[in-house]
């Protein structure tokens, strides 16, 4: 539906079937090897439409209302992530999660392709996309149906999120906001920026939780690339100057480098792990609870 050329702000509605749990992998994507796909088996589209920005808010308030709690979220993919690739994964995070929430992607034109040049394709597609982030946020809340706004973000998707949310942040004038939670799971972004940007949102910005891996080789690989300044997403929290700052600023850290098993992509780990991060997210979105209440040990086994 959408290519991973920039254009204009565009809306869709789509309905994902998701095959029983007992013939999938919690936290997998099970892609159809053959078009339309078995729902049995595997994802499968059930319809995709393009519509406007006037439908899209009705739909919003419609589905809005219908919810109990009016919450929303918000899920901003991240680099190397083709349309279909974003459409599915917050699929999969929504029902393995059990989310309660509306579900809203926004999705920015990756290039889908893992070559450098296409990298830094990507992060100027990010830089392109932040005002149209911060207006969708806003949109979100004038809505009078919602009553909660969470993001979760992947990877470069939280370069595109926080540039939103420093903007927003800075801008004059007040309003009431709706933006509770903001989760930052392996995110792409220079350690030295982060803290400039987070500093700049000021004591009035919402709770953020931060979800880290030392063996992160997509990471890694982005060090280099950046001049090797470490990357947030692969940082000890244990360490210093981390520990310190992330206690003055008020962010909760989860180390997932312990949930490591043989084969698996750190960099995606947060969404696999369906007995951790995403028992968390219903958590934090639908119970109400802090990530503080919940036991360490729940997280780290």
């Amino acid at each position: 539906m959408f290519s991973g050329e920039r254009g204009e702000t565009s809306y869709a509605a789509i309905s994902i079937s998701i095959p029983p749990d007992s013939a999938r992998e919690i936290g997998q994507i099970q892609w159809p090897t053959t078009l339309p796909g078995d729902p049995q088996r595997n994802f499968v589209t059930l319809s995709a439409n393009y519509i406007d920005k006037p439908a899209f808010l009705a739909s919003l308030s419609a589905e809005a209302k219908q919810s109990r709690h009016g919450k929303v979220l918000v899920f901003v993919h991240g680099f190397n992530n083709r349309f279909d690739d974003a459409v599915y994964r917050f699929a999969q995070i929504v029902h393995d999660s059990k989310s309660p929430a509306v579900p809203v992607l926004f999705t920015w034109p990756s290039r889908g392709e893992t070559r450098l040049r296409a990298y830094t394709y990507d992060r100027e597609s990010a830089n392109y996309s932040r005002d149209a982030l911060e207006e969708l946020l806003d949109t979100l809340g004038r809505n009078p149906n919602v009553t909660e706004i969470n993001v979760l973000a992947h990877s470069m998707g939280n370069w595109v999120t926080l540039e939103a949310l420093r903007s927003r942040y800075i801008r004059p004038g007040r309003f009431t906001d709706k933006l509770k939670n903001v989760l930052l799971v392996a995110p792409d972004v220079d350690v030295d920026v982060f803290r400039t940007q987070i500093r700049r949102m000021g004591p009035q910005r919402p709770r953020f939780s931060l979800f880290v891996s030392q063996d992160d080789r997509a990471l890694a690989l982005s060090k280099t690339i950046w001049g090797d300044v470490p990357r947030l997403g692969e940082v000890n929290p244990e360490q210093e100057p981390y520990r310190e700052e992330f206690a003055q600023d008020r962010i909760e850290v989860f180390d997932l480098t312990a949930l490591k098993k043989p084969g698996d992509d750190a960099h995606g780990r947060a969404f696999e792990d369906i007995t951790s991060v995403s028992a968390m997210l219903k958590q934090r979105l639908y119970e109400g609870q802090t990530m503080s209440e919940t036991s360490p040990a729940n997280l780290i086994e």
